[in-house]
């Protein structure tokens, strides 16, 4: 007679610390805007009376993504220029432009990469304001940066960033928010709001089930939930190792559509509002090529997929929608990767710091 199977300790659960991780995010929430919300606005005061005629960007990963969302945050509300830099101009080829009054963001989970140290090190000497937006104030990074930004999002010890992520972006939002003058007081409901995505778990879970073999998938979005769609994909990529892959949905029509069929699923990420509204020709020619449609959104675009998750998006403002678009999609990563076998917590050939130079 055959014994049954020891169950897994708790504490040996694959997926255990990301799971726990993504559950924090209510609570990062709150404390981001209960604790935070005061240094972040007279950062951006501080940085508002110096009157930066532009804006650099510089990140990686994850990190990217959040700092795709300031790009957009800052040019459709605040109408200043963005671009988002190539720290090699700095660290591999020495080049050294006249960044005077430019201001540039870094926006690092851990303040540690050495290219990140080094390029803002590089553009502080060469006249730039520099603002570090880390999880750690005191990391190389803070500590060559003017300004700091902390999101108190406490330790991540999962490789896959979640509460980081929805952090940063929350972080971004209110000092985007301190810089033209605001209070800030739209978030206020995303920490409830959170909490009742995150309550929704056999949702995804279905979801997962019915992708778990999917040998690949494109994500497309519009507008402020483009970096979702990017963040989803690499969420997606480093977990259950399936090629998923980002566009926009203006550059999905560009050639990439040819691509798209009956059987590898299409995630579109639709915003509530303008961003949502430039997806709609694109929704309307996945749909006539028969795509596997998964729309993550609003209830009437849901109804019109082949499958999806409805957003609690009614009221939310479009460039607060992203901090919550995001955490069904890392559920959704986190589960395909339990279904397939393997084991969110421990992606293969990843380390939490990347040493890049």
């Amino acid at each position: 007679m055959t014994s049954p199977a020891t169950p897994h300790p708790l504490s040996e659960l694959p997926g255990r610390i990301m799971s726990r991780e993504m559950a924090e995010q209510p609570a990062v929430l709150r404390r981001l805007l209960e604790v935070g919300t005061p240094r972040i606005r007279q950062v951006a005061q501080d940085i508002a009376a110096r009157k930066p005629r532009f804006v650099l960007l510089t990140a990686r990963g994850t990190s990217d993504h959040a700092a795709l969302y300031a790009k957009y945050s800052l040019e459709i509300r605040l109408g200043l220029p963005c671009g988002l830099t190539s720290m090699s101009t700095f660290t591999a080829y020495g080049a050294r432009p006249d960044l005077t009054d430019v201001l540039v963001v870094t926006v690092s989970q851990s303040g540690g990469s050495p290219d990140l140290v080094a390029s803002t090190r590089a553009a502080r000497a060469a006249g730039a304001l520099t603002l570090a937006v880390t999880n750690n104030p005191d990391s190389p990074l803070a500590g060559v940066s003017e300004y700091h930004i902390d999101i108190m999002a406490g330790p991540e010890k999962a490789l896959p960033a979640t509460k980081t992520y929805t952090a940063s972006l929350l972080a971004l939002y209110l000092f985007v928010e301190g810089l033209r003058g605001g209070d800030g007081a739209a978030a206020k409901p995303l920490p409830d709001l959170a909490e009742q995505l995150l309550a929704r778990r056999d949702e995804v879970r279905a979801l997962a089930a019915r992708y778990r073999f999917a040998e690949r998938m494109v994500i497309t979005s519009r507008g402020y939930g483009y970096p979702t769609a990017k963040e989803a994909a690499l969420k997606l990529m480093e977990t259950s190792y399936i090629p998923a892959l980002a566009y926009s949905g203006a550059d999905l029509l560009h050639g990439p559509l040819a691509m798209v069929d009956n059987v590898s699923p299409v995630i579109a990420v639709v915003t509530d509002g303008k961003g949502g509204e430039a997806l709609q020709p694109v929704l309307d020619r996945l749909r006539g090529r028969g795509a596997d449609l998964v729309v993550i959104g609003p209830a009437a675009q849901v109804e019109r997929a082949s499958a999806g998750f409805v957003l609690p998006t009614e009221g939310v403002a479009e460039e607060l929608q992203p901090v919550l678009e995001i955490i069904p999609l890392q559920l959704l990563a986190h589960e395909v990767t339990i279904a397939r076998g393997q084991d969110p917590d421990a992606p293969r050939a990843l380390a939490k710091v990347t040493e890049t130079r």
